[in-house]
C-alpha cells in the first residue's frame, strides 16, 4: 500500500509516544540516540548533520520520501535491514518501535512532513 496523507495531530501524538525518546524534529535541535529528523525528506540515508551513522547506513543510499518512510516504519529491519544499528532498543524488547497499521504510518509521516520541512 502506498503512502496517503493522514492526520497530522494524530501523527504528533504518535511521534511523542513512539519516536521522541530517540529523535528530535526542530531545526538546530540536538541529536539523541537517533538523529534529528529536520530536513529528512529528500535526504539520503546516513547524511544527517552531526550524527555518527554506521557505514552500512551511509552506503545504503536510500533517499527519504513519503514512500520509503512508509515502508521503513512498518518494519525498520525488513526493507532496510542494514540501516538499523540498534538491534534492541533499550526500552522495547522488539527493537525499534514499528508501526504496523497503515493509518498510523500515514499520520506520522504527515506530521513529519509538516514538522521537519526546511522553509
Amino acid at each position: 500500500m502506498p503512502f496517503a496523507a493522514g492526520d497530522s495531530a494524530k501523527g504528533a501524538s504518535l511521534f511523542k509516544t513512539r519516536c521522541a525518546q530517540c529523535h528530535t524534529v526542530g531545526a538546530g535541535e540536538p541529536n539523541k540516540v537517533g538523529p534529528n529528523l529536520h530536513g529528512i525528506f529528500g535526504r539520503k540515508s546516513g547524511q544527517g548533520e552531526g550524527f555518527s551513522y554506521t557505514a552500512a547506513n551511509v552506503n545504503k543510499g536510500v533517499t527519504w520520501d513519503e514512500q520509503t518512510l512508509f515502508e521503513y516504519l512498518e518494519n525498520p529491519k525488513k526493507p532496510f535491514r542494514l540501516l538499523t544499528r540498534m538491534t534492541v532498543h533499550p526500552r522495547y524488547k522488539d527493537g525499534l518501535r514499528w508501526l504496523k497499521k497503515d493509518k498510523d504510518r500515514n499520520d506520522l509521516i504527515t506530521y513529519l512532513k509538516e514538522s521537519v520541512r526546511i522553509l
